[in-house]
């Protein structure tokens, strides 16, 4: 009888540690994941069975629908103030176009390095562009805007215009404009600052 219980004992703390094992395991796989992820917000919040990046990425880690070495494609939004500006306002300028919005943690992250950067480089011309693919008010776009030290033009999205920029899938994104108008680097998700300021030395480098 004796025997029997030790037996049960034993049967019952190896089938313990196998579901302890196995819910460890699942634990650190999504932590992993979300690890992965974390660099990336999907424009579309919400979606049964949609990752962050899907969509985000063609071969070899490029964007989708990639504009890089192309034009960029000419928009004209209106900033919080209610002024009217064009891509076209800074022909013969370096710009940074970004696509962000108030709910996205790695935007916000990175936009202050942006501001830091524009100081840097003002001397060459650079110029950076926030769009706010945002549903938020206004009010609230600026609020953020003046949270993260923005001082550059803040554009709100007339909802085409993402859509000239190959379908903005996930935020951010950014796209690196040379003098002459071309797209010479194009990023999805959170970059390190320095790669950052790199391509933006790109741009200012570029159409010499």
């Amino acid at each position: 009888m004796m025997r029997r219980g030790l037996v049960l004992a034993a049967m019952v703390v190896g089938v313990s540690l196998l579901l302890w094992a196995g819910w460890h395991n699942l634990r650190e796989r999504r932590l992993a994941m979300q690890a992965a992820n974390a660099n990336r917000i999907t424009l579309t919040k919400d979606v049964p069975g949609q990752t962050a990046a899907s969509g985000a990425m063609g071969d070899g880690g490029n964007p989708a629908n990639s504009l890089r070495g192309k034009s960029a494609p000419a928009f004209a939004l209106v900033d919080l103030n209610g002024k009217k500006v064009s891509l076209s306002d800074y022909k013969g300028r370096p710009v940074l176009v970004n696509f962000w919005a108030t709910w996205c943690a790695p935007c916000k992250l990175e936009m202050p390095w942006f501001e830091e950067y524009r100081g840097k480089y003002k001397d060459a011309g650079f110029e950076v562009l926030g769009i706010a693919e945002d549903d938020a008010p206004k009010d609230e776009i600026a609020k953020t805007a003046r949270k993260t030290g923005v001082t550059y033009p803040v554009l709100m999205t007339d909802n085409k215009i993402a859509t000239l920029y190959g379908g903005v899938d996930s935020l951010p994104t950014s796209f690196y404009i040379d003098k002459t108008g071309k797209v010479v680097e194009e990023t999805v998700g959170l970059a390190p600052k320095d790669e950052v300021e790199a391509n933006i030395r790109k741009a200012i480098g570029g159409g010499a």
